[in-house]
């Protein structure tokens, strides 16, 4: 599988580009990009061509520190929905050990993580950038971008922090003050890792904006249902696309395979050497959500929505639009049907028309349940069937 990267990794290429003298949307178009794509949440670029699009430019526009002038574009909201599991963290640490987890979600070909003191002082710790796909061509343009989103996210996340060095693996691409005046610190090159230097009590630090922990949960447990590191192997991806798939298009390998770049036959026999194969996943994903439907509401019963509006204080409609939770005995229906009764109504009303509550108001549909008309319906008592 190749390596893929968001396409909004590189939003706002096109307004740098034109602010440069260049034109960024038909640059972009060379490689088969429009600047709507950068601005999709939901687009995705082979990484190798993103690369391609900074070197490019770079040469165009002889800006030598194009990466940095990128970094300067962009803030937090380019992770997508990375960037709210990120930002509603506890701490600055936990925040990088969130970003750490799930970056492949934005790009599968990087990967954070803390690290130790390339220059051994105490007290002093390091966050570190590293490229994982060794067949991606090597990028200096891209790592200045990616090592200067890091510095800005930190900023953000910490309310502003000490930097104390930076370390950057290739030369410098411009002037060595270009750099020092970016990062605000020392800047060292040529040292094989890229990585920040900072306090180490920079990873207890508090988030610096108020923060969510039941969103960040939400958003978490979303990034674990939906997405697979690709180093999980290739099981992992398919039962990640059949997950996202079920309920919306039909799950057949033709489709997952077009989604993994592989060939379906590529797909089966990958799954074979994992000792499974697609219709297992497909099995049993299936299996799992119906598991997880049953389980939505523990102990809980469906009430109809107009019996669940009235279930709410006098004046306060809709209070309670959720399930009711009863017993699931027959006792405990008995119960509700008399707290919450529908009035008899004579078979006589209900000739012509639906069953209804009449003292439901109006605006909330009369507890009537519109169903769409089907081309065939019945005349007359012998039961014919018209168009």
């Amino acid at each position: 599988m190749q390596s893929e990267i968001r396409a909004a990794a590189i939003r706002g290429i096109d307004r740098l580009i034109d602010n440069l003298g260049g034109n960024g949307a038909a640059l972009l178009a060379e490689f088969g990009v429009s600047p709507g794509d950068l601005d999709s949440d939901h687009g995705l670029l082979p990484t190798v061509t993103a690369g391609r699009i900074l070197r490019r430019a770079t040469k165009t526009l002889d800006c030598p520190d194009l990466g940095l002038r990128l970094a300067a574009y962009q803030d937090m909201s380019m992770l997508g929905p990375l960037a709210l599991a990120v930002g509603n963290c506890d701490t600055v640490g936990e925040g990088v050990d969130c970003a750490s987890r799930f970056l492949f979600v934005h790009n599968q070909g990087i990967r954070l993580s803390r690290a130790d003191d390339p220059e051994r002082y105490a007290g002093v710790g390091a966050v570190e950038y590293r490229m994982l796909h060794p067949d991606i061509p090597y990028e200096p343009q891209t790592i200045d971008a990616g090592l200067g989103m890091l510095h800005r996210n930190l900023i953000t996340m910490s309310g502003g922090y000490e930097l104390l060095g930076v370390h950057l693996p290739h030369p410098p691409l411009t002037d060595e003050s270009v750099y020092t005046e970016f990062f605000g610190a020392p800047v060292h090159f040529d040292t094989g890792r890229a990585l920040l230097r900072v306090p180490t009590k920079l990873f207890v630090q508090p988030m610096s904006t108020p923060v969510n922990p039941e969103l960040r949960r939400m958003v978490v447990e979303y990034l674990e249902a939906h997405y697979t590191d690709p180093r999980e192997g290739v099981a992992a991806g398919v039962r990640s696309a059949v997950s996202r798939a079920l309920g919306t298009v039909p799950a057949r390998i033709e489709l997952v395979a077009g989604w993994l770049h592989l060939h379906p036959r590529t797909l089966q026999r990958r799954l074979a050497q994992e000792g499974t194969s697609f219709q297992a996943i497909l099995d049993d994903v299936r299996k799992t959500a119906a598991h997880r439907r049953r389980r939505r509401v523990p102990g809980a019963v469906a009430v109809p929505r107009p019996v669940v509006r009235r279930a709410g204080s006098p004046g306060v409609p809709g209070r309670h639009v959720g399930p009711v939770p009863v017993s699931r005995g027959p006792g405990g229906l008995r119960h509700l049907h008399a707290q919450f009764p529908l009035p008899a109504l004579d078979r006589r009303q209900l000739h012509g028309r639906r069953r209804r509550d009449p003292r439901l108001p109006a605006a909330h549909g009369g507890g009537v349940r519109h169903r769409p008309p089907h081309p065939l319906r019945h005349e007359g008592g012998r039961g014919r069937l018209v168009r």
